[in-house]
């Protein structure tokens, strides 16, 4: 009766005012001020209205206002609930409790749903409709009433009534981050491949991954965002991987098989020398020092002169003899004649060869054996 007496001293001009008036109440616990805050928050985008100025108004601003309240007010709550507990373990609780899916839950708990102007048409981004205008409706709290009033609201009437924190806390709904540690652990490689981007008839964005295991195409999943997306093929195929052990089997299969090749040991070991078989030489421009295995072998002379030049002495020996005994014979010392004219090596040249005084042919003769003799 009080409540309806209040309502009756505050001047509304409309019907609708009233009823949205009380409905605020039941919903905050306390009546608004500003009613157009409210009705703004309330305001779909497709059913967006326009200024004198044709700015759009809807509920898209108060969203993103009410989304950074949020944030600071439940993570305020979750810092004293949990007095000792890490930053890993208060992140995550805090955004389990400001996702989406929750909040979209709490405004059809609230009846919140029910209060919110659009169009009709278009609406398949329905999951996200109640928990974007749940968090306008705290944007406009916030400029209503002021922070403390939206601290009040989420730890008395949400928190306290609505959610069990600590049953949200400790359950686990990240399954994106399941599977990965489930990867890591097994040592499974695992990737999200992006399949589609496309738009549904209301230009929302929609997003779908599948999980690939090892090259195995785990399950896909649809969503408004990567996250969202890649949240539902994780859970899909985490529930596939514990069905199905025929799956399993082959992921477990796929990665032995990885393995084995990676771990497969070399059996050839390589060369440490330096090759230069880079180098093309072509036959106009090799050296002409360059010969065969029949042109290395060794002369008689270069022979002789290895061991001593002994053999060669000997076997000049009777020749030269030979030669004086014939020398009276012409023909025999025409064919001697050739003989003498070889061309001698660099180091069998001697300067005592060289001399003024003429010399006969038998004189030649005679001193070569002298020498050849005494040599011996």
């Amino acid at each position: 009766m009080l409540n309806n007496n209040l309502i009756d001293r505050i001047k509304l001009p409309f019907r609708k005012d009233k009823e949205l008036y009380l409905s605020l109440y039941r919903m905050m616990g306390f009546y608004p001020r500003k009613i157009e805050l409210y009705k703004q928050a309330l305001l779909h985008r497709s059913a967006s209205k326009r200024t004198a100025k044709g700015k759009p108004v809807n509920n898209e601003r108060l969203e993103f206002l009410g989304d950074a309240i949020l944030d600071a007010a439940v993570g305020d709550i979750v810092f004293r609930h949990f007095p000792g507990k890490r930053e890993g373990f208060l992140t995550n609780t805090r955004s389990k409790l400001v996702q989406r899916e929750t909040l979209g839950r709490l405004a059809r708990e609230m009846g919140l749903d029910t209060l919110i102007h659009s169009n009709g048409k278009g609406t398949s981004h329905n999951s996200y409709m109640g928990g974007n205008a749940f968090e306008a409706l705290v944007g406009a709290i916030y400029l209503d009433r002021g922070y403390d009033a939206c601290m009040r609201f989420m730890k008395k009437r949400i928190l306290a009534q609505m959610i069990n924190i600590d049953k949200v806390a400790y359950k686990e709904v990240n399954f994106k981050s399941k599977l990965l540690e489930w990867s890591q652990k097994n040592r499974v490689k695992m990737e999200f491949r992006l399949d589609a981007q496309k738009k549904d008839d209301n230009g929302s964005p929609i997003f779908c991954h599948t999980v690939i295991l090892e090259g195995l195409e785990g399950c896909s999943g649809e969503g408004y965002s990567k996250k969202e997306s890649q949240q539902k093929a994780a859970k899909l195929t985490l529930e596939q991987l514990k069905r199905k052990p025929v799956f399993l089997d082959s992921v477990f299969a796929a990665k032995s098989e990885r393995t084995k090749m990676e771990e497969e040991p070399v059996q050839i070991v390589p060369e440490t020398e330096p090759s230069d078989d880079f180098i093309v030489i072509s036959q106009t421009e090799r050296p002409t020092s360059t010969k065969t295995d029949s042109e290395k072998l060794p002369s008689p002379r270069e022979d002789s002169r290895r061991n001593g030049g002994r053999e060669s002495e000997s076997a000049e020996a009777p020749s030269k003899s030979s030669a004086k005994q014939d020398a009276p014979a012409k023909p025999t010392v025409k064919q001697e004649a050739p003989a003498k004219t070889e061309t001698l090596d660099d180091d069998e040249f001697d300067l005592t060869d060289i001399s003024m005084q003429r010399m006969s042919r038998e004189d030649i003769i005679a001193a070569a054996e002298q020498a050849a003799w005494e040599a011996d």
